[in-house]
């Protein structure tokens, strides 16, 4: 049998060969109709005002973390509701059931205390948003 590493450059080759040529037949065959609207920044007909890099605000991420979490957490928790019967059936005392869940549950809590004593859950106003509002 032959060096294995043959077979890995060949299939690497290809991998790349592949997408090069598709992207180079379709550059020859496609047709080319240069027109204003399809050099614009978006192609909705709308005429793009102010740039292209926009802060948003932080917390649309605090948010959506903390959602990832909590949503996680419920995943977490519905196998155990699952086996808790049974485990309890088959002879594990009712602490030895509870106990893990409960420090899982606790650890989200004071997760979710720091979380809004540090005011990550908090809806702060950005200075574009009270700066819209002043013009009114």
């Amino acid at each position: 049998m032959g060096n294995p590493w043959i077979a890995i450059g060949a299939l690497a080759l290809v991998g790349l060969l592949i997408p090069v040529g598709m992207m180079m037949v379709s550059k020859l065959l496609r047709p080319s109709v240069p027109e204003q609207g399809k050099r614009s920044t978006y192609e909705s007909g709308e005429v793009p005002t102010g740039d292209t890099r926009i802060r948003f605000n932080i917390q649309y991420y605090m948010v959506a973390l903390l959602f990832l979490i909590f949503d996680i957490e419920t995943v977490l928790i519905f196998p155990w509701t699952v086996i808790y019967r049974s485990a309890l059936e088959n002879g594990a005392s009712l602490m030895q059931v509870l106990a893990p869940m409960l420090v899982f549950v606790g650890v989200l809590v004071v997760g979710l205390g720091w979380a809004w004593r540090n005011g990550a859950v908090e809806w702060v106003r950005s200075p574009r948003t009270d700066a819209r509002t002043d013009t009114r």
